[in-house]
């Protein structure tokens, strides 16, 4: 008799037990971007790396790309569909092996909130095309903004400043 009281109290706090966050991820609208492709045509644009961090939110390894060390005077641009995101004034060497910020263009960046690794970090998307490009952090240079925009190179296309 105490195992079938027990099962069904089992049963009765499985069955009630409704996630929220389940509720929240089902209710949420997919936002809709300028820019909108199939995930064919993404894979026919972008390489195996940039297929991976920009449209499945993926991280390249630190201290892999070109970028990271990279101080020209140019302009940096989503690598998917162009749109303009920061400028090399306002890039620094952060040591964390990714290409680092202070700032960016905020009309063309999308701040999100990701929980993948177990608690909330401030992610950063492409606002033209909705493609992942790294994450912010408040441990910045203290002189500037406090801010460090973390972003993978392969998220980046380089546009050297034109000399006029």
């Amino acid at each position: 008799m105490l195992s079938k009281i027990t099962l069904c109290l089992c049963a009765v706090i499985l069955l009630g037990c409704n996630s929220k966050a389940q509720q929240e991820s089902v209710k949420k609208e997919s936002k809709t971007y300028a820019v909108q492709k199939t995930e064919t045509e993404w894979k026919t644009e972008l390489n195996e790396l940039e297929y991976y961090v920009l449209r499945q939110a993926g991280t390249e390894k630190a201290f892999t790309s070109p970028l990271d060390s990279f101080y020209k005077p140019g302009t940096y641009h989503c690598r998917a569909c162009g749109v303009l995101l920061y400028k090399s004034k306002h890039k620094y060497d952060s040591g964390s092996g990714w290409p680092s910020f202070d700032r960016g263009e905020d009309k063309n960046l999308e701040y999100d909130t990701d929980y993948k690794i177990g608690y909330a970090r401030t992610e950063l998307k492409c606002a033209n095309c909705g493609s992942h490009l790294g994450h912010m952090f408040e441990d910045g240079p203290e002189e500037t903004t406090g801010k460090r925009h973390c972003i993978n190179g392969a998220a980046l296309s380089f546009k050297p400043q034109q000399n006029e």
